[in-house]
């Protein structure tokens, strides 16, 4: 890993997502945001789905693409090695115009700076506010275990029978030909297991599912 870099730097901006640019070659992850991913899926409760992490990324694009900014480092990323930075356009704080008008999130995780800013695009339903939106921590958290699980899916030849755990952790199997089998998944890690006969999941403490 190369050695931490710690010095302000200037120069024009290449956008590379909604809160990650290129400013003078130097790679800055921008200073107490959170942007959606740029394959980040948004809707639900009556919102359609849209591409907002593509969205994002095509409005930051259009206002900062090539300006030149002066960032002023905060920390070091060490794990995709980048300077984290407040980065400005003319005097204006990009970070904070983002979060003011609905494009990120106030990443309350490493920073309150923008804690209030994002309130009132709340409340103003302004930008990604209202639209379905899920924290793009969330979505992050929520990707990572559907690729921890997708492996997970492929039965032990002749042990076709799914044993879940609901959510008041009660141990249900389900077979083949059951409503809800096809969208039942397996996750080990959290106990849940293949069966090879009923005999068997009726003996580990399981029940049969009532469709």
């Amino acid at each position: 890993m190369s050695a931490p870099v710690w010095a302000d730097v200037s120069g024009p901006i290449r956008v590379i997502d909604g809160d990650t640019l290129d400013v003078g070659g130097t790679r800055v992850r921008l200073h107490g945001i959170d942007a959606p991913e740029r394959d980040q899926m948004c809707g639900g409760n009556g919102v359609p789905g849209w591409r907002c992490g593509a969205w994002v990324v095509g409005e930051v694009r259009a206002r900062y693409q090539g300006q030149w900014a002066a960032c002023v480092q905060t920390d070091y990323d060490q794990r995709y090695e980048r300077i984290v930075a407040k980065c400005f356009v003319d005097g204006q704080d990009i970070g904070q115009r983002l979060v003011r008008d609905g494009l990120a999130f106030a990443y309350r995780k490493y920073s309150k700076d923008y804690d209030l800013d994002e309130k009132g695009a709340a409340v103003n339903d302004r930008g990604l506010h209202g639209q379905g939106v899920q924290a793009p921590s969330a979505y992050r958290t929520n990707k990572q275990h559907a690729r921890s699980t997708v492996n997970l899916q492929t039965a032990p030849e002749g042990c076709v029978i799914k044993g879940n755990i609901n959510s008041d952790d009660v141990r249900i199997y389900h077979v083949p030909g059951q409503r809800d089998y096809e969208r039942t998944t397996i996750k080990t890690e959290q106990g849940e297991r293949w069966f090879c006969t009923e005999d068997e999941a009726l003996s580990a403490g399981w029940r049969r599912a009532k469709r």
